[in-house]
Order: C-alpha cells, then sequence, then structure tokens
C-alpha cells in the first residue's frame, strides 16, 4: 500500500513506539499515509517495526532512539519537533507504572517515572505546540489515563502523574483556542500493554477479561475520536454525558473556592 506524496498527512512523531498503545499508533498511523519518526529506548525493535511499516505501507519511518526519562532524550526530540517542519502529529505515549505504595518504590522508579510521565510530556508538548502554532496547524495527542480520575492507594505516584495530564493538556486546548491546532487526550482504562511488565509492575491477567482492553480497540477508538473532532477521547466509557458532568462539576467546584471569605463552618472571621 503505498500513497502519493500529494496526499501524505505530514509526519507523526510516536514516543513509546516499540510496543503497546504506540506501537499500534504507528501502524494505524501508517496506514494513513504518515510518515514516521518512531521513538522509545530499545533500538532493534524500533528499527524491526520501522522496516516492517516501510515494506507495508511504502511510507518513510525513521528511528530516533531515546530515554524520555532522561533530560538529553526529551531534548532529542524537542529538537526534531522544532526543527522539522513536515511533522504534523506528535502521539505522547510514552509514560510507565510500577504498581506499588510510595514507601515499597524505589527513589529512582519515582523520579524515572515523573520524569518520564510528567517531565518529558510537558517538554514534548511544549515544542510541539510552539512549532504548530507558528504554523498555525498540527494535532497534539497525550495519553492519559482513567486512573488520573480518582485517589488509588497503591498507586499513588502513578495515578497522580495521570491527573497532571488531564488537567495540563485540557489547559492546553485552552491556549490553542481559536487556532487551527489541536489537542486530544486520550484516557484509557485497562488496557493490555508493556508499560507495566516493563516498569516491573502489575500483572493484569487477574483482571478480568470483560474489562481489560486491547491496544488495538483502544487506538483504533482514539482515533475515531480524533476524527469526531473529541477534545476528549475514553475508549472504554459507554457513557460520554458522565464525562461532561464530571467537568461540569470540577469547573463548577473550581468557581466557588474563590471566595474571600472562611466558609461558615470553621467558624473564624468576621
Amino acid at each position: 500500500m503505498t500513497h502519493s506524496h500529494s496526499t501524505k498527512p505530514g509526519t507523526a512523531i510516536v514516543t513509546g513506539a516499540s510496543s503497546g498503545i504506540g506501537k499500534v499508533y504507528a501502524d494505524r498511523l501508517a496506514a494513513r499515509g504518515y510518515d514516521l519518526v518512531l521513538v522509545a529506548r530499545r533500538e532493534e525493535r524500533l528499527k524491526d517495526i520501522a522496516a516492517d511499516l516501510r515494506q507495508r505501507y511504502g511510507v518513510n519511518a525513521d528511528v530516533l532512539v531515546a530515554d524520555l526519562s532522561r533530560p538529553d532524550g526529551t531534548a532529542a526530540v524537542a529538537d526534531r519537533l522544532s526543527r522539522d517542519a513536515s511533522v504534523s502529529l506528535l502521539v505522547n505515549n510514552a509514560g510507565f507504572s510500577a504498581l506499588k505504595p510510595l514507601t515499597n518504590t524505589p527513589d529512582p522508579v519515582i523520579t524515572d517515572m515523573i520524569g518520564l510521565n510528567v517531565t518529558a510530556l510537558t517538554l514534548l508538548s511544549k515544542a510541539a505546540l510552539a512549532a504548530f502554532k507558528q504554523r498555525n496547524a498540527g494535532t497534539l495527542v497525550n495519553i492519559g489515563s482513567g486512573a488520573g480520575f480518582a485517589p488509588y492507594p497503591g498507586i499513588p505516584v502513578y495515578g497522580s502523574t495521570k491527573a497532571y495530564v488531564y488537567l495540563f493538556t485540557q489547559s492546553l486546548q485552552g491556549e490553542v483556542e481559536g487556532t487551527a491546532v489541536r489537542v486530544q487526550l486520550v484516557l484509557p482504562g485497562a488496557v493490555v500493554s508493556e508499560g507495566w511488565d516493563v516498569a516491573g509492575g502489575a500483572d493484569l491477567d487477574p483482571l478480568p477479561e470483560s474489562i481489560v482492553m486491547t491496544t488495538e480497540d483502544c487506538v483504533d477508538a482514539a482515533l475515531a475520536g480524533l476524527d469526531q473532532g473529541e477534545r476528549v477521547t475514553a475508549p472504554s466509557l459507554h457513557d460520554d454525558a458522565s464525562l461532561r458532568d464530571y467537568e461540569g462539576l470540577t469547573g463548577r467546584l473550581l468557581q466557588s473556592m474563590f471566595d474571600g471569605r472562611p466558609a461558615a463552618r470553621y467558624r473564624v472571621g468576621s
């Protein structure tokens, strides 16, 4: 399957492209005619994936080996975003989880998780939006998680990093309002992914099969949501009205907190 240059939608950078959701995104975007920059730490696996995509879809597929939990890795991808005018899409997918209570989680795992799930995602979002806003074109996709909606004892660091992605990405949507730049937030539920195994975290096997989504279904739903113009896509959420209700409630809660008077229940103040 080949695509003429006139119909190519540009280049997509996909982080965490060596497995799981990122690998499926790379496949689906190549099928849509995107050239690709595949980002991950495992060079040989990336090379194999890139060769397969070139052969099957006739697209260009570059490999960018980078550890995004380290500043130099993030800087390398940010540099590609800033200097490659063909880049029209960034999928900020790289991340991992160690599903352990805080006191049982080694310090290096905590710093790496925050570095990858929060710092790298933030800096790459900044680099992408700077380039996209200058051209008034481009799409940023940030992969969050349903784990960011509520406190989760046992995964306090991971859940909190995904709560950050939720609020951060929605804030960015406000910053591109009135431009042709798009920002999509994707909120998977339980999805089969190596991200759990690589981190030495949880095993999804004990979860009921009925609540674990395949990576293929997750990405296909996320892309369908993007095609439909969704700003927030939750692939496994059947009642999308509940998401709107949640967002409305949090907005009203925030507004109600801006009051110079202490609440009456505290019996303080004048």
